[in-house]
């Protein structure tokens, strides 16, 4: 069998009806939407008004939630940091920060930071400058000598008031 050979058994797929074509097709005339009317016409609609009930879409819950303020961090596990220091993308003298990783293709976005997680082993001493940590891996880094530097990554509405401050200092220059 050949991936150009491939096809649906007979009968898996019917094909649409194709209304007003004739009273021999058993859809002709009125093509089934019975006569006169709104809805017999093209283009006419009724909405979903539902005669002072409280409407289906308003019953129905809410699902979700966007927080508009959640940070964005980009995860990074700790296997795959001594992965990549094995493989001799990380040097693992320095202090691997946000630009490292991500120069060693480990955290893609994060407009907030680095968060590194605890998943997987690491056996060389590590020194890092990220935004976030877990437990985890804050303990896995300190037993295996290392040590963790937290930066604090800015709110939006810090970054809102700042830029506020210097317009005002602007303007009484």
């Amino acid at each position: 069998m050949k991936l150009n050979e491939l096809r649906d058994n007979d009968g898996a797929r019917k094909g649409r009806m194709r209304v007003g074509r004739g009273i021999g097709s058993g859809k002709g005339k009125t093509a089934g939407r019975g006569q006169k009317g709104q809805k017999s016409r093209s283009g006419g609609s009724i909405k979903v008004f539902e005669g002072c009930q409280m409407p289906l879409h308003m019953r129905l819950p809410k699902r979700c939630f966007n927080n508009i303020f959640a940070k964005d961090f980009a995860e990074v596990n700790l296997g795959a940091i001594q992965k990549m220091i094995d493989a001799g993308k990380l040097d693992a003298k320095g202090t691997l920060d946000h630009d490292a990783l991500k120069a060693a293709g480990l955290a893609r976005g994060g407009k907030d930071g680095v968060r590194v997680l605890g998943k997987g082993e690491l056996k060389t001493k590590l020194a890092l400058k990220v935004a976030g940590i877990s437990k985890g891996a804050r303990e896995t880094i300190e037993k295996a000598g290392g040590s963790v530097e937290l930066i604090e990554a800015k709110v939006p509405s810090e970054l809102a008031a700042a830029k506020k401050g210097k317009a005002r200092e602007a303007g009484r220059l």
